[in-house]
C-alpha cells in the first residue's frame, strides 16, 4: 500500500503488462532499474563511464563505480522501514501571496493533514522525477502534466488537442487510469502514439510509472523527441498533486459543470499548478457557475495562476491553449539548444 496516500500498490500495468515489485535505480543512462527484494543488482546496462547511480531515500543521487559493487553504502534502506513520520516540513517552496487579500497556499499545506506524508517515499520519487526532468530537458521535450477531477472535459480537451496540432510538432501521450484502455484507444485514434498505464487501485500516477511510460515509447521509436509529451494524470484533485513526474508544467482543468470553489476545497492542487483551463464554457448560459468568482479563489491560493478558457467541444478559446503549449516548447527546445551549446 502506498503509505503517503492510501492506495494499493503493486496492481500498476504498462499497456496491459504487469511490472515487478521491488526496488528501483538510476542508471546513467537516465532509465530506471528494478530489482525483487533479495536479488543481486545485475544491471544489463552499457557503462560509459564505468560507473552507475542509485537514487537513496532521500532523493540524493549516488554515483559508484564498477570496482566499489562490494560496498554501497549509499544510505537507502531496503529493509523499507517507512515510520518517519516529521509531520509537515517536505521541503516544498510554496510560494507567498503577493495580494492583499491572497489566502497563505503555503501555510495552509503545512496544517495538519487527513494523510501522513512518509518522507522516505516522496523523496524516492523526487529522486526519479528528477531523473525524468533531466532527462526531458536533454531532448527537448515540453512536458504536460494533465489533472482534474473526473468528468472534466480532460480527455475530450487532449484528443481535440492533438488533432488540431497533428503535424506541427512531435507529440506522444502517457495515459494514467486505474483500469481499461478506452482513454489510450480515443488517444491512439488521432494517430497519436500513447502508452497506457493502469494503476490498479493507485489514485495517481509517479514518476516511476512515467519513467517506464517513456522507455517504452523510446523503444518503439515514438518519444516525442524535441516535441510535447502529455501525461494525462488520474482523475483526482488530491493525490496527483502531491508527486512530480519530471513535468514542465502542471495544468489543472476545471469544468464550469463542477463547484466554484473547488480551489477552496482542494487548495494543494490550485497552489501547485502553472495553468488553469476552465473547460466547457460554453454551458455557462444553462449554469449558475461564477467564473469569475472560482478564478478569484484560485488566484487568491496562488497569485501567479495563469487562466485559459475554453470550450473543447465548440473550440471556442482553444488558439490561445496552443498558443500557451507553442509558447512552452519554443522555451524547452531553447533551454535544450542553450545546454548543448555551454557543454561544447
Amino acid at each position: 500500500m502506498c503509505t503517503v496516500c492510501g492506495c494499493g500498490e503493486g496492481e500498476t500495468r504498462i499497456d496491459g503488462k504487469g511490472i515487478d515489485a521491488g526496488h528501483e535505480h538510476v542508471g546513467p543512462d537516465g532509465k530506471i532499474y528494478r530489482h525483487r527484494h533479495g536479488e543481486a543488482h545485475h544491471h544489463a546496462h552499457h557503462h560509459h563511464d564505468d560507473t552507475h547511480e542509485h537514487v537513496a531515500a532521500d532523493g540524493t543521487v549516488f554515483r559508484h563505480s564498477h570496482n566499489d559493487h562490494g560496498h554501497h553504502d549509499h544510505g537507502h534502506d531496503h529493509g523499507h522501514h517507512h515510520h518517519h513520520h516529521d509531520g509537515h516540513d517536505h521541503g516544498h517552496d510554496h510560494r507567498r501571496p503577493d495580494r492583499a487579500d491572497a489566502i497563505d497556499g503555503g501555510a495552509a499545506l503545512n496544517q495538519p493533514r487527513l494523510v501522513t506524508i512518509e518522507r522516505d517515499i516522496l523523496a524516492k520519487n523526487d529522486g526519479l522525477a528528477a531523473v525524468n526532468r533531466r532527462r526531458f530537458a536533454e531532448r527537448g521535450v515540453f512536458v504536460l502534466n494533465l489533472m482534474s477531477s473526473p468528468g472534466s472535459g480532460k480527455t475530450t480537451l487532449l484528443t481535440r488537442s492533438l488533432t488540431d496540432l497533428k503535424g506541427r510538432f512531435p507529440v506522444a501521450v502517457i495515459e494514467g487510469d486505474q483500469q481499461t484502455s478506452f482513454d489510450a484507444d480515443r488517444i491512439r485514434a488521432t494517430g497519436t502514439p500513447a502508452v497506457q498505464v493502469n494503476t490498479g487501485k493507485g489514485c495517481h500516477l509517479d514518476a516511476g510509472m512515467v519513467a517506464q511510460a517513456a522507455d517504452k515509447l523510446a523503444a518503439e521509436g515514438q518519444f516525442a523527441e524535441d516535441g510535447v509529451l502529455f501525461v494525462e494524470n488520474v482523475g483526482n484533485l488530491v493525490c496527483p498533486a502531491g508527486f512530480d513526474l519530471g513535468e514542465t508544467h502542471r495544468v489543472v482543468v476545471l469544468s464550469v459543470t463542477e463547484g466554484e470553489d473547488k480551489p477552496l476545497k482542494y487548495p494543494d492542487m490550485f497552489v501547485r499548478a502553472d495553468l488553469l483551463v476552465v473547460n466547457k464554457i460554453d454551458l455557462l448560459p444553462h449554469l449558475s457557475f461564477d467564473v469569475e468568482r472560482m478564478i478569484g479563489y484560485a488566484q487568491r491560493l496562488n497569485p501567479s495562476l495563469a487562466v485559459i478558457q475554453l470550450s473543447a467541444t465548440t473550440g471556442q478559446g482553444l488558439e490561445a491553449w496552443y498558443e500557451w503549449i507553442a509558447d512552452g516548447l519554443a522555451e524547452a527546445r531553447a533551454s535544450q539548444s542553450a545546454s548543448q551549446a555551454a557543454a561544447v
